[in-house]
């Protein structure tokens, strides 16, 4: 599989990647647990079918203390009883926000 966008490529490529790096040090910063951080990344990384994205962040996951079963099911969240109301909401934001052309 082909990269989607190569961020080095030119300078266009490098300022959306600026931007993006932006984003996510916001993230880090807010007051969002960690683990529910990286389930939410792990959300957008499976919806946008990335794998190195999903390696990454189930694994960034796990170090934050999330257990493997709440993991599993991150992809079949609606249905699953493992996740708090405030995860829910996060991870319905994150696919509102990644599912915009649906």
């Amino acid at each position: 599989m082909d990269a989607r966008l190569n961020f080095f490529a030119g300078p266009t490529a490098g300022k959306v990647l600026k931007h993006f790096l932006s984003a996510g040090r916001i993230l880090k910063d807010s007051p969002l647990p960690a683990a529910t951080q990286e389930l939410v990344a792990l959300r957008v990384s499976q919806i946008n079918g990335c794998a190195v994205c999903i390696d990454m962040h189930t694994k960034e996951a796990a170090a934050a203390g999330e257990a493997p079963v709440r993991l599993n099911l991150v992809a079949a969240w609606r249905g699953a009883t493992v996740f708090t109301e405030a995860e829910r909401a996060a991870l319905e934001l994150a696919e509102e926000g990644t599912r915009v052309a649906d």
